[in-house]
């Protein structure tokens, strides 16, 4: 068989190859592993103050495609390459719903766009490292991050609710609506936690005087308390809710008790790293409690709307 004929065959195979949801799943959740990781992975260059470790792309310094001995290089270094892996997962996972004729268009576009928006963070963080770390950029890059997260949530959800059926929504309008309340309340709590990171004593590369910083940080703090009580309220009325009808659906109360754990962790280091003057081991493991919270809000939000048949007590 020559190449051409080889090419073709291959190329006929894939365009013959469909994927179940079932199969699908793993891919989508892979890619969901990998975006939540990644946020970590970027908290940890910035918190080590390793952002400018490699001073250009994609190679780490001018000659040098690989980093010099230097801890904060290997640092920068490494969350380029999982960020390369992560594009990967995300391309294959669009790739797969493209084959997977059980997914409506718009599941494919969902897909469509969380790749394209993980491959626009390279030159996002392009221009990060070219601006020397400036605040907003450095921000636009956490917070897509975020978003991008909270799309692939939404999209295992889907990809698992295609694989065993949905059910009519278990909770009413009025909470239902009150999800996006408390959905929206959570993003704008991790954008003031990214003001008060962009205020704080992490640069991000280097001394804090020697890279652009917003303000002064207590005014920040005080505003992302104020925040954490107004998602706090919303929270527990929905919470509060599903415990009086958790005869209706145990699983989605369960979900709603999990997420309400890790929120009090997360208060609760919060203030354990504000008095002790903000490590940035404590910041780190608050970083990832906060994308922890995030993935569950939005897969509530989601359920509320959209439960699969796992969901409801018969």
């Amino acid at each position: 068989m020559s190449q051409g004929e080889s090419l073709s065959h291959v190329s006929s195979r894939w365009r013959g190859l469909t994927l179940t949801p079932a199969q699908l799943l793993p891919l989508v959740l892979a890619e969901l592993t990998a975006l939540w990781l990644i946020v970590v992975t970027g908290a940890a260059v910035r918190l080590t103050d390793s952002g400018l470790g490699c001073r250009h792309w994609p190679g780490c310094q001018a000659g040098h495609p690989l980093p010099a001995k230097s801890g904060h290089a290997f640092i920068e270094f490494g969350n380029r390459l999982f960020g390369a892996l992560t594009i990967a997962a995300t391309l294959l996972a669009w790739l797969a719903a493209r084959r997977t004729p059980a997914l409506t268009r718009r599941h494919v576009q969902l897909s469509l766009a969380i790749f394209v928006g993980t491959l626009l963070q390279a030159p996002i963080g392009l221009v990060a490292i070219a601006s020397d770390l400036r605040w907003p950029i450095v921000m636009v890059h956490l917070l897509l991050s975020i978003g991008l997260l909270g799309c692939a949530t939404i999209l295992a959800l889907e990809v698992r609710a295609v694989q065993v059926g949905r059910v009519e929504p278990l909770v009413p309008l009025e909470l239902r609506r009150l999800a996006f309340v408390f959905a929206s309340a959570c993003f704008v709590l991790i954008v003031s936690g990214s003001l008060a990171t962009a205020a704080g004593p992490h640069s991000g590369g280097g001394k804090a005087d020697e890279v652009d910083r917003l303000g002064r940080l207590d005014p920040f703090v005080y505003a992302h308390a104020a925040i954490v009580g107004v998602f706090l309220i919303t929270f527990l009325f929905s919470l509060g809710y599903l415990a009086a009808r958790r005869d209706r659906s145990r699983r989605l109360f369960l979900l709603g008790k999990a997420v309400f754990v890790v929120l009090l962790l997360q208060m609760g280091l919060g203030e354990l790293q504000w008095r002790t003057h903000l490590p940035w081991g404590l910041v780190l493991v608050h970083v990832f409690l906060a994308a922890t919270v995030w993935v569950g809000t939005i897969a509530l939000a989601t359920l509320f709307w959209r439960p699969n048949v796992h969901l409801a007590d018969r």
